[in-house]
């Protein structure tokens, strides 16, 4: 009897082992479960991370992207606005240049019609002249033409 209730105490320990070990793997399998799953959730924080990094990184480029076309944009209208302005200065030079070119043709015109009105007068004035001196002249012959005719009949 004693062999029985050995053999039957050593049955018992050996079920009570099996079930020590059946209750250990449920336990490891409920641990792997419980780490799949810690290990899946910790996946899906860290992709979800990851995305919201691309996100801000795509973001920030996008605002970078702006940022360089404004800059680009306020340099094309600042270079436009640059080359009107130099345009309109030189548009004022140049009407300004024409503009005393033609007070200068004018005031040489001017000068030239003076110069041939002067020309003329002193033309005149010569011709005048000349006139009068040979007026004077003339005068002067027919009065010694008298005079020689007056003498010549005075002695007759």
């Amino acid at each position: 009897m004693d062999r029985i209730k050995e053999q039957e105490l050593r049955e018992k320990e050996m079920l009570q082992m099996l079930k020590q070990i059946e209750q250990l793997k449920q336990e490891e399998v409920k641990q792997a479960e419980e780490k799949r799953k810690r290990a899946a959730v910790l996946m899906q924080e860290v992709e979800e991370a990851n995305r919201r990094a691309i996100d801000i990184k795509d973001g920030r480029k996008l605002e970078e992207k702006q940022l360089e076309m404004k800059i680009v944009d306020y340099n094309k209208a600042k270079a436009l606005r640059e080359e009107e302005t130099q345009a309109e200065i030189k548009r004022v030079k140049d009407e300004k240049e024409r503009e005393v070119q033609r007070l200068r043709d004018l005031q040489e015109k001017a000068q030239d019609r003076q110069s041939e009105i002067d020309a003329l007068r002193a033309k005149r004035a010569f011709e005048e002249s000349e006139r009068n001196a040979r007026e004077k002249e003339r005068k002067e012959q027919e009065h010694k033409q008298k005079v020689l005719k007056e003498l010549e009949e005075a002695r007759q």
